[in-house]
């Protein structure tokens, strides 16, 4: 019955250990001391499945200390669960309808992230407990001091036996990526003005080591919190800002001053913001002085880049790379303010509240912004939610109208054995009814032998549940289901006399919820993510064609600067890295093309970062020669943009006939203009350096044989990016992890 653990790092053989032997003696302490020295049956079975939730059904991620944490967060919401469920299943009409809506939102719950997703199963088998004979609400308040008493050993257990050490958190992390940007900036401020092979490498790994996948599930800032957001939010503004001093183009050569003093004063800025805010992190320094400066040096850059005479291609390329660089240095630094304080963090009055719109926002509200992001049926966490809540609302019918025995079983086999695609769960609803079969056997066989011999039981039990809990993750689902038939039948055997067809009973409630799951695997997506990121992706592609065309259109007119209302391209942006981030946890199709997904996500910050930047600039109107060029390249990424979107279109069903990009060659659109721009304003280079590096994303995505990791710190090629804003300060996603898979942007 243990949960599908997708992580590898849990499935090791020394963490399985340790979290098999804690369950063992958490559960079997507390129900030995309710049975036998307390006289309560009632309270020892609460215990007993308490601590069993929590720990084998659940996926907590992290250290002893970490899941403990988690733990004693749940352990009121266990208790409003068993009260409802308790007075819900005296009819089966109100335990029905409780299951559906109790067992909806609690899977729903996994958009707040892995720490929330990987609670949510066992919760719900807390919930399940009470909704089964027999119906004794005059039994509450023992039902609940059973299940505190096991979840609190289970704590305990957590905390104090054989205790892991922990990693580095993301928050260190980062912080060692700030101290590899500072000293990438102290080195581009000295001749020849460029960083080495080897510089560069580090910095490449520095933004590497902060890709959420990279990072445990219990230390990625995934969570819907401020703190989570502002690290997420971080994480990505350190990936840009080496990105772009790793691409940083060299100054330009005489009678061009080398470098050019403005460029030297920002260069220098960044440097001391950076380090002030490694040191902020690693909890060395208080103070964001630097940081402030950075902020006054970027808009005065700024404001005099707009008012800048038209200028050279190689100088307007090198101010507007040295700009971009100001403004992941601004983001990282603002960022990890609101990650070390949180809602009391010290913020300039201007503060970009588009990218910061979460700063000084409760909790509630948070969570809520998250929540309602993914309420709707092209999120693959609704999805998720309607299929399992069905499946669980049907499996309680069947067993409120037929009476079926041990009904609570069935309705576990639904809980553990229903994947996010119908193949998935079929394939593991197979091995799961054979392991059964093979465990009920062995079940009845042991039951015929010992018959009433209580003592026997009791001593067996610990050695049977951990050696349950700990062959179960280790060596698959049937292995799982196989020996949790034994150590129910040596639970059951210890609260009422039994007989050998209590494995019979075992094996029939296996199977029904095992057909209950099937039914509604098909019926509700069964295809998982597939679809829906073909789907996701296609949207998503098509809303960035849209924002490119509006923000070329707006550099080519000029104008006053203001914040863009982008909240569409965040929207799509969501869907698509959630939609991702299961797909990442589903079995692949031999026929699926070898898509880069990573890329499409990618492409999305970066125009949706990119995007906000030029629209915020603001600059005059780009001079006719160099309008026309501009228009030629933004009108190219647009139609590989849309031709891309039908290509993911058709792989969701949504096209009947759609090109394959990556067999089309990249002619743009419109007329082109030879040889290189002329003179022009920093913002015409701007906008040429970020289609140019769309174009890259495109690229990337649609290769044939594209390589399986990054190319650049960013995620992507290096060659774009922007301020860090990402999904968690967008929109609040970080995609579904706790089975559906991991979270995080890619």
């Amino acid at each position: 019955m243990c949960a599908e653990h997708d992580g590898r790092a849990d499935r090791g053989p020394s963490v399985v250990t340790r979290r098999a032997l804690r369950t063992t003696l958490s559960a079997c302490t507390s129900f030995f001391v309710c049975l036998y020295a307390l006289d309560r049956p009632v309270a020892a079975t609460y215990a007993l499945f308490a601590a069993v939730s929590m720990a084998a059904l659940s996926h907590i991620p992290g250290t002893g200390r970490q899941r403990a944490a988690v733990m004693v967060r749940a352990t009121p919401t266990a208790w409003v669960l068993l009260t409802i469920g308790t007075y819900l299943a005296i009819r089966t009409w109100s335990a029905v309808v409780g299951m559906l809506l109790i067992g909806f939102f609690l899977a729903f719950v996994a958009a707040a992230g892995p720490r929330a997703a990987g609670a949510a199963p066992g919760l719900q088998l807390l919930y399940i407990l009470p909704c089964f004979p027999p119906y004794a609400p005059d039994t509450l308040l023992e039902r609940l001091g059973g299940a505190t008493l096991g979840l609190l050993l289970l704590v305990l257990a957590e905390i104090f036996v054989l205790p892991e050490a922990r990693g580095p958190t993301y928050r260190h992390l980062a912080a060692g990526a700030a101290d590899t940007a500072a000293r990438c900036v102290a080195e581009l401020g000295r001749a020849p003005y460029t960083l080495s092979a080897a510089s560069a490498e580090t910095a490449t790994a520095a933004g590497g080591s902060l890709r959420p996948f990279r990072v445990g599930e219990a230390d990625r800032p995934a969570g819907p919190g401020l703190r989570d957001r502002a690290l997420s939010h971080m994480g990505l503004a350190a990936r840009t800002l080496l990105a772009r001093l790793v691409n940083l183009p060299p100054p330009p050569p005489p009678p061009s001053p080398v470098p050019m003093e403005q460029e030297t004063e920002v260069l220098t800025a960044v440097g001391r913001a950076v380090t002030e805010t490694a040191d902020l992190l690693d909890g060395r320094a208080t103070t964001t002085e630097a940081a402030d400066v950075l902020r006054t040096v970027r808009e005065r850059a700024t404001a005099s880049a707009a008012r800048e005479a038209p200028t050279t291609a190689a100088r307007g390329r090198r101010r507007a790379a040295v700009l971009e660089v100001a403004d992941a240095a601004v983001a990282l630094a603002t960022a990890a303010e609101l990650a070390v304080r949180g809602r009391h963090a010290r913020l300039p009055e201007d503060v970009d509240s588009g990218r910061f719109w979460y700063a000084g926002k409760r909790a509630p509200r948070l969570w809520w912004h998250r929540l309602a992001g993914h309420a709707g049926p092209r999120s693959v966490y609704f999805q998720n939610a309607v299929r399992i809540s069905l499946a669980l609302a049907a499996a309680r019918t069947v067993a409120g109208l037929d009476s079926l025995p041990h009904g609570f079983w069935a309705m576990l086999a639904v809980l553990s054995l229903t994947r996010t695609t119908a193949a998935q769960t079929r394939e593991t609803v197979r091995v799961a009814i054979t392991g059964t079969m093979l465990g009920a056997l062995a079940t009845g066989l042991l039951l015929a032998l010992i018959g009433g011999h209580t003592t026997v039981y009791a001593i067996a039990l610990p050695f049977v549940m951990l050696t349950a809990f700990r062959v179960g993750p280790v060596r698959g689902v049937g292995w799982a289901q196989g020996m949790f038939t034994l150590v129910v039948a040596f639970v059951f055997a210890q609260l009422t006399p039994v007989t050998w067809q209590l494995a019979e009973v075992r094996i029939l409630d296996v199977i029904i919820g095992s057909l209950i799951g099937v039914v509604f695997g098909v019926l509700a997506w069964p295809r998982g993510a597939q679809r829906e990121l073909h789907r996701a992706v296609a949207l998503l592609l098509t809303t960035e064609a849209e924002t490119v065309e509006r923000t070329t259109a707006a550099v080519l007119e000029g104008g006053p600067g203001h914040v863009p209302d982008d909240r569409p391209l965040q929207h799509a942006l969501t869907m698509a890295e959630s939609a991702f981030a299961q797909h990442q946890s589903e079995p692949r199709t031999t026929e699926e093309p070898t898509t880069d997904w990573q890329a499409a996500m990618m492409s999305g910050h970066h125009v949706l970062w990119g995007s906000r930047r030029l629209f915020v600039r603001g600059g005059p109107a780009v001079g006719p020669a160099n309008s026309v060029r501009l228009d030629h390249r933004a009108a190219g990424v647009v139609t590989r943009m849309r031709e891309a979107a039908e290509w993911a279109g058709a792989g969701a069903g949504e096209a009947a006939e759609a090109g394959d990009p990556r067999s089309a060659p990249p002619g743009p659109a419109g007329p082109a203009v030879d040889g290189p721009p002329g003179l022009s304003s920093p913002r015409f280079f701007a906008t040429l350096a970020w289609l140019n590096s769309l174009d890259v994303d495109v690229d990337r995505m649609t290769a044939a044989d594209h390589p399986s990791g990054p190319s650049g710190p960013n995620g992507s090629s290096g060659a774009s990016g922007a301020d860090g804003s990402g999904p968690s300060a967008a929109d609040g996603s970080a995609g579904p992890s706790g089975r559906p898979g991991p979270s995080g942007p890619p």
